[in-house]
């Protein structure tokens, strides 16, 4: 007799990545010959810098096939520890022991939320946020909190919004900046008063900051340069976005010793370890610092060169609420005015604008404010313009 699947209660809640099945959704149409804009992924649309391929090939060669530390291999760990203890006085005793690497970021979040929280716990998440962020808080157990931020503060949430939405079930708190979807930025200030409110009120931090290199002033404030102790923050960060290295699966969590030993115990029976020569890329990458530095800063000028041309256009609805990105490369836009009674504006209007216009964009509901759409704008300029010229060509003829 055939077995029937019933999902497990661990996976009861779990939602499909909303920004992949965009993604999906956009490649199914060209597989059928439309010409289709893609602002959906987040995915940086830069080659890997050649010196950072070649490290890696060549480590390969030289033997670098084998299994490695589940918390990965010594020297990333160092440098990673080596790096972080720059940032302040909070992290002059970061050592190599407190450093897991993993197969990306979102291993590391996912740890760190698996060993950190369980049953009855909450987790606050400023809303909008990504939308991965909700889900693993659920397969953990615990239960995410959405903390709504305000636009005249661009969403960002404060010190207030979160005591607010704490109640004595509040465990942590997961951070982002720069943030996707929002592309805000937390200034120095704002996060040392997030980072104070959490430690006055005994709650973990996990902040991811992955696209912190990828900012418009300067490199985003890292919590490490701002906290007074870490001994309840984990900060995670990777390769993928500012190096290039989506594909890599390199990313890295910093936490306080007895949280990086859970975590390097779990992932022992999950993943085991990132690949060896993916390691050795980020290696090259992060102790190669000044052609790094080199490739970040043409890479963040172009998306700079980017943002810079599609706000012109978004200048000609002044009416279409906008968040201005300072960080990331996203743009996040208000639709509802244009959706009339629609219970999910920004998935009507996405619809509408893959099916009618060939673009494809992120609705808002993926990040728990269904009003919005995210549009990408890692793409050669020419579709970045385009692109939101459709769009806001839509925003209008949807209110006529």
């Amino acid at each position: 007799m055939p077995i029937r699947f019933t999902p497990s209660s661990n996976i009861a809640l779990l939602r499909e990545s909303a920004t992949i099945a965009v993604s999906q959704r956009a490649k199914a149409l060209k597989a059928e010959g439309r010409q289709i804009i893609d602002l959906g992924a987040g995915e940086p649309d830069f080659d890997t810098p050649k010196f950072i391929r070649d490290d890696a090939a060549a480590a390969m060669h030289a033997g670098a096939t084998r299994y490695t530390a589940t918390e990965g291999i010594l020297p990333l760990r160092q440098v990673i520890a080596k790096r972080a203890r720059a940032y302040g006085p909070a992290a002059v005793d970061v050592e190599p022991q407190d450093v897991v690497v993993s197969n990306g970021s979102k291993q590391s979040l996912f740890n760190a939320c698996f060993v950190l929280f369980g049953p009855g716990d909450e987790v606050l998440i400023p809303t909008p946020s990504w939308t991965s962020y909700y889900e693993m808080v659920q397969l953990a157990r615990a239960a995410p909190v959405e903390v709504r931020g305000s636009r005249e503060r661009d969403l960002k949430v404060t010190a207030d919004d979160l005591e607010r939405a704490a109640t004595p079930l509040t465990r942590g708190v997961m951070l982002n900046s720069p943030c996707n979807p929002t592309g805000a930025v937390y200034s120095r200030d704002e996060l040392r008063s997030l980072l104070e409110c959490a430690e006055r009120h005994g709650w973990w931090v996990i902040s991811d900051e992955i696209y912190r290199r990828i900012a418009y002033n300067g490199d985003a404030t890292a919590s490490l340069e701002v906290a007074t102790s870490r001994d309840n923050l984990i900060v995670v960060d990777g390769v993928a976005k500012a190096y290039a290295m989506t594909g890599w699966r390199v990313g890295w969590a910093i936490a306080p010793r007895e949280v990086s030993r859970a975590m390097t115990a779990f992932q022992s029976h999950a993943t085991f370890h990132t690949a060896a020569m993916a390691q050795h890329g980020a290696l090259s990458a992060l102790t190669r610092s000044d052609e790094s530095d080199r490739e970040i800063e043409r890479m963040v000028a172009q998306y700079r060169a980017r943002r810079d041309a599609a706000l012109e256009i978004f200048a000609t609805a002044p009416d279409l609420p906008l968040v201005r990105p300072e960080g990331a490369f996203y743009f996040y836009f208000d639709v509802s005015a244009a959706a009339g009674n629609a219970p999910d504006p920004g998935t009507a209007f996405a619809r509408r604008l893959l099916e009618d216009k060939g673009v494809a964009v992120v609705p808002g509901v993926a990040f728990r404010t269904p009003e919005w759409v995210r549009a990408s704008y890692a793409a050669p300029q020419s579709d970045v313009v385009e692109g939101i010229r459709r769009a806001v060509e839509l925003w209008r003829e949807m209110q006529d």
